[in-house]
């Protein structure tokens, strides 16, 4: 590219790229995204964005294109690859100066260079460094900030690489510039102090924001700078130092009050000072020790004592939280305990933090903490009772607010609370059952203040159920306690009525009585219709909770599952919210699913509901994951009456795993464990439920973590109509296996022919016909000796299902591979029955071990003499397997082939087991039919060798014997005696 003439046109293309109107816009996108390659581009990028003159969306968006085309040319190996000339004279002008006025643009040349650093830096652009700190130290006010900000991003990038020799370059980095970083930042952070001191509000800001961007740079090389940071002494300086100043920013919060320019930015640095403490907690935690000290008592200072107040805000509260609860915690600071409890061999630095956190939480510290957790920080705030007032949904999501701990304060608190009671249990619990003490008895409905108080000691006594369990008789305070409390009906109680039945369900599966569960359902239907949606969403939750328990018995629940199953309908159609919508279909999945086929009168309404449901959660994906859920459990429910599902249902199921569709990214997961379930309980093939198998090719191009249920589901369709089904997909399925078999795992390989060897069973004639173009390389693996187990018992069933019921199949099979192969059949055949001998002990199931008996024994009576070469080795294989399926009858002495199975009866079933799906059900039938298990392996060998007998006669038959073991042949005697 031209640089004279190019200049022009690039900056008019940029221009027209910067238009609102898309008929100017499109073809200066397509324009631009052609010189992208062209050599020279990036030089007239630089020319312009460093143009101060020009439009600054121009410039904004050539700097974008400058460092889109970093990602995509800079390095070497890139096709289309800038040259090493033009990105020297690139490299060269990126630092040339730092005098960018925009705030934004210079942001964005910062991080372009540092993409440029993350490349090349040290070897390609050792002179970076320098430049930037001789920038840096320059008195010009905007080029100090902006080689400061450069400075920042490159530290940033570098620290991030993970390679071993990165990590030793970034390291010797660190050690050439610590000192002057933390110079840098100390001088920049005088300068803030005295200025604020001096009510120089506008020069403290700009002194404000270098001290941040150089305590950036500094928490970058501290953490990752050092292999071993404890032996430095600046960086140990530096950590220690952070207390005084984050003590000093504190104050100087409290001074500059909530509406000076400098209180944003003030926050930020007071943060960043933390997290300094807990990034180099994380990473250097044996480093840390000599600050545990320190840090503890720096954090409940302020947090647990008058020093923070009107000083501390809730970020730096959670900050400070998560500083305690992360040293107490951290496995480095524990000693190893013997089996008898004591300390066992501990390294010393282990000990030595043991030893300083156990001297500093003293009784009356850790009872101090405990107090004011449960206090103070555990109180719902006025803004949550207004949102609960106001909004309840909303409140009742964010008390659910999952990860939220780390960023929100009751949260944080509440894990720091679970946390240090964990490790000091013994000291902490006299002081919670004294608050549960002084709180006995109703609590005054106009005493707001109790109520709170009431509400976070039942909290604390929740999330402590584990820690309490022998300190606590639950069942007796939930008779004569909570239970009065929960009959209280004030408008005002609702706040009490809320937390006991959330306690409950914290304490459901750790100390509750079994007998108790039916008082514990009245309950739940009276609080289903609470005035307060907030407490109807939390019984739910409980509810949830107490049919997931172990302990839950069917028969305690059905008398009320009716009008509790009704109520929690109500419930799905009251709320608006997306998340609590979730919520509710999660509590109806699982009871649906513990219930099971108890649900069948009581889910009409529902059924109804869930197509408009769907249909209005058509922009929320997880919604429908949760309405994906519950369909499932609903066919599980309602087994073969499913099908009236169908017009619904089928569509849900077409639409979740057509990859074709956007929404099967969040849907195909459920949406095929729905489809798997539907076919399971389905009565019989219907056209629509055929015409979804469509899906099914594209699903197995994936071959992604769902390959096993798609497998399943193929199964699940012979099952249900083999005939019907390989008629009209077998060819598109053969022809996906076939590519499936090329790149895939022996276990997944295994997986594709458990199918073929499912449609032989289902479908002997038809399964092989179908499945033909697969089966030369099954053979060919067979006398391969393929290596895999499990892969070649696999291959013996298919082969042995093909002896066994299609004999003519076989031989054209075996003739076809004789061809191909241009040996003989016979020797072919020999080859074959060689290796299934050899290889009889790769195959596990009795099932198929039978099998291979029976195949190989369909092969007599024959004067075939590779048949007869081989008649050892047949009856080897069937005194094996007949091992394996015999029985002996104790009282007659007599063997019984365990493996036949009678005519098919509905099992009596428990109240625990679940009842047998339509499929269980057509495997039965199948099986029936089935040879190994309706044809008795005793009586197959007697009639075969009678056979061989009658052909050969006598004495012939008696030199064929001759040929076998004779330990066998008195094994086998001893197995058909009687015969």
């Amino acid at each position: 590219m031209d640089m004279d003439g190019a200049s022009s046109v690039v900056l008019q293309a940029l221009t027209q790229a910067t238009s609102q109107d898309t008929a100017v816009l499109k073809p200066a996108e397509e324009q631009l995204r052609q010189w992208e390659t062209q050599p020279g581009f990036y030089s007239v990028l630089l020319n312009i964005f460093n143009n101060h003159m020009l439009d600054v969306n121009v410039r904004w968006l050539a700097v974008l294109y400058f460092k889109n085309g970093i990602d995509r040319y800079w390095r070497r190996v890139a096709p289309h690859a800038l040259s090493e000339e033009e990105k020297t004279s690139l490299r060269a002008g990126l630092i040339t100066n730092f005098n960018e006025p925009v705030n934004q643009i210079a942001t964005q040349i910062a991080v372009l260079i540092a993409k440029v650093a993350r490349l090349d830096c040290p070897r390609q652009w050792p002179e970076l460094i320098p430049i930037l700190l001789e920038s840096v130290k320059g008195q010009d006010g905007l080029r100090q900030h902006r080689a400061l900000l450069t400075f920042y991003h490159v530290t940033k990038t570098l620290a991030s690489k993970r390679l071993a020799q990165d990590r030793r370059l970034f390291q010797d980095l660190a050690s050439g510039i610590y000192s002057f970083a933390c110079s840098l930042w100390s001088h920049h952070t005088d300068c803030f102090l005295q200025q604020i001191c001096a009510r120089d509000e506008a020069a403290a800001l700009g002194s404000l924001e270098r001290s941040l961007l150089s305590l950036k740079v500094l928490r970058k090389l501290t953490v990752f700078g050092f292999q071993e940071p404890q032996q430095n002494v600046e960086v140990m300086g530096f950590l220690n130092a952070v207390f005084e100043r984050l003590r000093q920013f504190l104050e100087c919060s409290r001074q500059v009050g909530p509406n000076s320019s400098c209180r944003e930015k003030l926050e930020k640095i007071i943060i960043l000072y933390t997290k300094a403490l807990l990034d180099f907690l994380e990473y250097h935690p044996c480093a840390f020790i000599p600050l545990i000290q320190r840090s503890l008592e720096f954090a409940v200072s302020y947090l647990f004592t008058p020093a923070g107040e009107g000083v501390t805000f809730e970020r730096f509260t959670v900050q400070c939280m998560n500083l305690i609860k992360l040293i107490v915690k951290n496995d480095a600071y524990k000693p190893s305990k013997n089996i008898d409890g004591r300390m066992g061999d501990s390294k010393p630095e282990s000990l030595e933090a043991h030893k300083i956190k156990t001297a500093f939480f003293t009784h009356p510290t850790l009872t101090e903490i405990g107090r004011r957790l449960v206090s103070h920080y555990f109180l719902l705030t006025e803004e949550e009772l207004a949102m609960w007032e106001e909004d309840p949904e909303s409140f009742a999501v964010e008390e659910t607010g999952g990860d939220s701990w780390k960023y929100s304060l009751r949260p944080c608190a509440e894990v720091l609370f679970l946390d240090i009671f964990h490790n000091y249990n013994q000291t902490l619990i006299p002081g919670l059952l004294d608050m549960v003490q002084n709180l006995q008895g109703p609590t005054n409905v106009e005493d707001s203040a109790q109520l709170l108080m009431k509400d976070s000691v039942y909290n604390a006594v929740g999330l402590a159920a584990y820690e309490l369990f022998d300190n606590v008789d639950f069942d007796q305070w939930f008779k004569n306690q909570l239970l009065g409390e929960l009959q209280v009906s004030h408008h005002r109680y609702k706040l009490i009525r809320r937390r006991v039945i959330w306690l409950i369900g914290q304490w459901i599966s750790v100390k509750f009585k079994s007998e108790l569960r039916p008082l514990l359902y009245e309950v739940i239907l009276s609080l289903m219709q609470d005035p307060d949606l907030v407490v109807r969403i939390e019984t739910a939750t409980t509810l949830k909770l107490t049919v997931d328990d172990f302990e839950f018995r069917t028969e305690q629940f059905l008398p009320y599952l009716e009008s509790i199953f009704g109520l929690l309908f109500q419930l799905l159609q009251q709320v608006t919210e997306c998340d609590t919508k979730m919520q509710v279909l999660h509590v109806i999945s699982c009871v649906i699913e513990r219930v099971n086929m108890q649900i069948r009168p009581y889910v009409g309404c529902l059924v109804q509901y869930l197509p408009l449901l769907w249909k209005q959660s058509e922009e929320h994906n997880m919604l429908r994951c949760a309405i994906l859920t519950t369909l499932i459990h609903l066919v599980q429910g309602l087994g073969a009456e499913c099908k009236n599902l169908y017009p619904f249902l089928l569509p849900v199921i077409q639409l979740s795993t057509d990859v074709s569709q956007p929404p099967h990214v969040y849907l195909l997961e459920d949406g095929l464990e729905l489809w798997l379930v539907t076919l399971e309980n389905s009565p019989a093939i219907t056209p629509e439920l055929l015409r979804i198998f469509q899906n099914m090719s594209a699903l197995l191009e994936l071959s992604s973590e769902n390959l096993r249920t798609c497998f399943q589901i193929v199964n699940a369709y012979l099952y249900l109509s083999a005939t019907d089904f390989l008629q009209n997909y077998a060819e598109s399925l053969c022809r996906s296996f076939c590519n499936l078999l090329k790149d895939i795992t022996n276990e997944g390989q295994g997986q594709v022919l458990k199918v073929v060897e499912i449609a032989l069973k289902v479908s002997p004639i038809l399964g092989a016909h179908m499945f033909q173009p697969l089966l030369p390389a099954v053979l060919r693996g067979i006398v391969a000796g393929e290596r895999y187990p499990v892969v070649m018992s696999t291959y013996l069933g298919i082969i042995g299902r093909i002896l066994l019921q299609n004999s003519s199949f076989f031989s054209s099979l075996l003739t076809q591979m004789a061809s191909e192969c241009s040996q003989k059949m016979e020797q072919l055949l020999a080859s074959v029955i060689e290796m299934w001998v050899d290889r009889m002990d790769n195959i596990t199931q009795p099932e198929r071990r039978k099998l291979s008996s029976l195949a190989l024994l369909s092969l007599l009576p024959s004067d075939n003499s590779v048949i007869q070469d081989k008649f050892c080795g047949i009856i080897n294989i069937s005194v094996e397997a007949l091992h394996d399926v015999m029985t002996e009858d104790p009282e007659t002495g007599t063997f019984k082939d365990c493996m036949l199975m009678s005519q098919f009866e509905e099992p009596k079933l428990s109240d625990d087991e679940e009842p047998p799906t339509e499929q269980d059900k057509r495997k039965k039938v199948l099986a029936l039919e089935d040879p190994v298990h309706s044809v008795s392996l005793q009586q197959f060998v007697y009639e075969k060798l009678k056979a061989q007998q009658a052909m050969m006669g006598d004495q012939g038959f008696g030199v064929l014997m001759e040929t076998v073991d004779t330990e066998l042949v008195r094994q086998l005697q001893e197995f058909l005696q009687g015969l």
